[in-house]
């Protein structure tokens, strides 16, 4: 049997196991396979057909739908079945068909996802992701390797980014969106190939920035992208004319620290 608390639930045509651990009030839906070294978190939920494979940590109260395939080997022919993880945090929805890949050598060993995160059907994170809280990825969102998804995040349906891209945190990329470079926070994003289309307002607004910081943000936008400078003049004269806002500071910290480059408008 596997090392499983008595409040457990495991459907008969389920297979788990004898090495994962499962513990309070898990649920494992009909025709579900558990791998060994598993750890499933209390009162997570896996509907039916869901797989789990090895390697792969689940926090509490997470809500897999049918047929989505979690932990699976790295889509990189640089792997060479080297021991790697996938490790998810708490209260994440993931809809159906998802597939999550876990890390390789080369990425750090991990893909990691973290609380409160919304996976709507067939959305992908590849091998080495890191992912923050609070995103939504909408339908066959796509992550290529070690993308870094920042907290709060918003990535539309159909869309595919590069891997080693940062998405900024609370950025709003638009659905069939092929982002190359990193997307900034605050900002709407979308095109093939993308393009940033000023601070997402009504979406700040909605989760309860002052008026203050966005209008500050929004000064810091037009001068970044609409007075001709160049990028290091634009930074420096939003430095030298908004001032206290820790949004702007980190809309430019963002911008000085991307490695790939940034979407402009």
């Amino acid at each position: 049997m596997s090392r499983s608390h008595p409040d457990t639930a495991i459907h008969p045509t389920a297979i788990v196991h004898p090495e994962a651990t499962l513990e309070e009030g898990v649920r494992i839906g009909p025709y579900c396979v558990v791998d060994e070294n598993v750890r499933i978190g209390a009162r997570t939920r896996l509907e039916a057909g869901v797989r789990i494979w090895p390697f792969t940590t689940i926090g509490s109260d997470c809500h897999f739908f049918p047929t989505s395939s979690i932990g699976s080997v790295p889509q990189d022919l640089k792997f060479q079945g080297e021991e790697s993880r996938l490790v998810i945090g708490d209260r994440n929805v993931v809809r159906e068909f998802c597939t999550f890949n876990r890390g390789t050598k080369g990425g750090g060993g991990t893909t990691r996802i973290g609380n409160d995160n919304f996976f709507m059907a067939y959305a992908h994170v590849a091998h080495d992701c890191q992912i923050g809280d609070h995103t939504v990825f909408a339908n066959a969102a796509t992550l290529a390797g070690h993308v870094l998804v920042e907290d709060h995040a918003v990535i539309g349906a159909f869309t595919g980014i590069h891997q080693f891209c940062r998405v900024g945190k609370h950025a709003f990329i638009g659905g069939a969106s092929a982002i190359p470079l990193d997307p900034l926070p605050f900002v709407r994003t979308a095109g093939n190939r993308a393009r940033a289309y000023g601070i997402n307002t009504i979406g700040l607004e909605r989760k309860g920035f002052s008026k203050e910081a966005i209008e500050k943000l929004k000064d810091a936008y037009r001068i970044l992208f609409h007075t001709g400078r160049n990028t290091a003049q634009a930074i420096e004269a939003v430095r030298a004319d908004i001032k206290g806002c820790e949004e702007v500071e980190y809309l430019v910290r963002f911008i000085e620290t991307s490695e790939r480059g940034i979407v402009k408008g």
